[in-house]
């Protein structure tokens, strides 16, 4: 396979090629769904990425917001080169494995010092 695929979502086609079927590039895997971006946390079995989500939840008895965290498995392609601590945006397609329902699209580049979006931190 030598051709790269439209996948129907504004992302940067990888530049390498890679023979994975389970590809939404380069192989037969189709996205649809949700679009979600989180950080890298564990690259477990080669093929396999944990991502890890934080949002904050409003607690109504303390009037105060507090921070939840939520992960999910991605189907990390060959072509893509991802590393833990970097930002990455996966997209839902069929069910890969028995946990794995999404499948990396693209590496966010992050800057020392930033934190996905939140803008500049000092730290």
């Amino acid at each position: 396979m030598s051709k790269t695929r439209n996948i129907g979502l504004e992302v940067k086609a990888p530049g390498r090629l890679c023979e994975d079927p389970n590809c939404p590039f380069h192989g037969e895997l189709k996205v649809r769904g949700k679009i979600l971006t989180g950080k890298v946390v564990s690259i477990a079995a080669g093929k396999m990425a944990v991502v890890q989500r934080e949002s904050y939840r409003y607690n109504k008895k303390y009037m105060r917001y507090f921070k939840t965290r939520s992960k999910l498995h991605a189907h990390l392609p060959p072509c893509l080169e991802l590393a833990v601590g970097d930002v990455a945006t996966v997209a839902e397609c069929r069910p890969v494995a028995k946990t794995v329902s999404f499948v990396v699209v693209q590496r966010i580049p992050v800057a020392s010092g930033v934190v996905a979006g939140r803008g500049t931190r000092t730290i």
